[in-house]
């Protein structure tokens, strides 16, 4: 399970055991006695892409180590391959900035006090907030608060005692189990660690499906099921929801680079601007995670991806796509000025209630924060707006029998993955608050998961097949 912990104040999360407990195993087809292991696909008349199944027997132990999607020989054996993430992209072992010592998380092991300020809890948000512009007014700060940094450090002051003394409880039970434990040798994974080889033309492949001809919707399918011996042309594969209803992963080949679809999945691959495949497959969702590309300063000096304006996000058609009291969850930047957005504008014209604010808290291996609490320039923490599409009462009332209702505050704790924008599971977390075997949609999506529907212009980004490992046998 990708939950280790639950308590009053939120989850303890393992990201990477929901990744490779999704089932990566390649068992499609079957290798020939003598040794020939035989695959089946299916490659499209220009070599910009192809569908293809690779399937082999895990090696002995003592064959030489195979690559992500080789073929391993067997002797008529039913075929297997299975992949595992790559744990060294969640060995956080120590913060990207370490806090000073009287600001740190944890102190002695397994032991964990609270040692900040020893009357913390009987302060109020203002005496927080009139403290800490003290300390930087003391600190001989050069330049002047804007009303941005003061917004924002008027929100912190409000969640930071929730966030400390919450991932403090769920860090002390994560010590206890030995899920999270103190290092001394290992070192955190920086940037440097990540294979730099590993390229995902996603994005521009999108921009190439723009010219294609344009679809005649009555003529053309919503969906397209990988399968061993179907075909597929690029205008196909960008043109509609691509399904795996096997109970096995599939391998996709885009643009010579090879992707990983898990079972019982299925995906978008395209732009904001050609979304009506999505609304094409005629599902509705009863919930819907979004993670849009929020406009900011870094994301504009970096041009790590392209971003949205707020009236663009606007534009997302939620309501054709969501479910009577369908839960929606917005991944929020700690920029004020979208939070009040998402609240007070989006939200409402969607028809979506505000029901809640949670918050990821993103710790070390050790359990400590990875960046400092107080930090002026990033926190350790991301936000989530939760809320219901509001419609017919008849029908919330029936979907909400027998779920728990939304809490106002929670904390979902994690070890980060050091891939930028790889987000914590809430598969397993929003299942509390759900009916099973809903309908389930995250858009801009970079990675997919079982059961759920996945959209984005570089939704297969981390399920490219290096960030994976070839399990051999134990």
């Amino acid at each position: 399970m990708s939950v280790v912990h639950r308590l009053t104040e939120g989850w303890l999360v393992d990201h990477l055991s929901f990744i490779n407990q999704c089932g990566y195993e390649i068992c499609d087809s079957f290798a020939h006695p003598g040794g020939a292991t035989h695959n089946t696909s299916v490659t499209s008349t220009e070599d910009c892409h192809s569908i293809s199944t690779f399937a082999a027997t895990l090696p002995s132990s003592d064959a030489p180590p195979y690559g992500p999607g080789d073929a391993i020989e067997t002797e008529g054996k039913r075929a297997k391959m299975r992949y595992v993430f790559r744990k060294e992209f969640f060995d956080i072992s120590k913060p990207h900035i370490a806090a000073a010592p009287e600001e740190q998380l944890c102190q002695g092991c397994p032991k964990v006090c609270l040692i900040f300020f020893p009357f913390i809890s009987l302060w109020n948000d203002m005496d927080f907030l009139l403290l800490f512009l003290l300390i930087l007014q003391k600190r001989k700060r050069k330049c002047v608060f804007n009303q941005g940094e003061l917004d924002a450090l008027e929100y912190h002051s409000k969640v930071r005692k929730l966030i400390w003394e919450g991932t403090l409880h769920l860090v002390q039970e994560g010590l206890k189990s030995g899920f999270l434990h103190h290092t001394t040798a290992k070192l955190s994974c920086r940037k440097n660690d990540v294979p730099q080889h590993i390229v995902c033309g996603l994005a521009e492949l999108c921009e190439m499906a723009k010219q294609f001809p344009a679809v005649n919707e009555s003529d053309h399918q919503a969906v397209c099921v990988l399968e061993e011996e179907a075909s597929s042309a690029e205008q196909d594969l960008l043109s509609c929801v691509m399904e795996n209803s096997s109970d096995c992963a599939k391998i996709i080949v885009l643009m010579g680079q090879k992707y990983l679809v898990p079972p019982k999945s299925s995906f978008l691959l395209s732009d904001i601007s050609c979304l009506q495949p999505l609304l094409n497959y005629k599902k509705k969702y009863d919930v819907i995670v979004i993670d849009p590309p929020w406009e900011n300063k870094s994301v504009k000096r970096s041009n790590r991806y392209s971003h949205l304006s707020l009236w663009q996000i606007k534009q997302i058609p939620v309501p054709a796509l969501a479910a009577p009291n369908c839960l929606v969850v917005m991944w929020v930047t700690n920029r004020q000025k979208h939070l009040r957005f998402v609240k007070d504008e989006l939200y409402p014209h969607w028809s979506v209630k505000t029901l809640a604010e949670w918050h990821w808290v993103k710790i070390t291996t050790a359990g400590e924060f990875v960046l400092p609490l107080d930090s002026l320039h990033k926190k350790p923490y991301e936000v989530l707006v939760l809320g219901r599409v509001q419609g017919d009462v008849k029908e919330a009332l029936r979907k909400s029998e027998g779920v728990l209702p939304i809490p106002e505050h929670q904390l979902v704790v994690s070890i980060p993955c050091s891939l930028h924008s790889h987000k914590p599971p809430l598969a397993a977390i929003l299942a509390e608050f759900i009916k099973p075997d809903v309908e389930c949609l995250e858009l801009f999506a970079r990675n997919l998961q079982p059961g759920w529907t996945s959209w984005g212009n570089e939704v297969l980004k981390f399920q490219h097949i290096d960030y994976f490992t070839l399990l051999q046998n134990e």
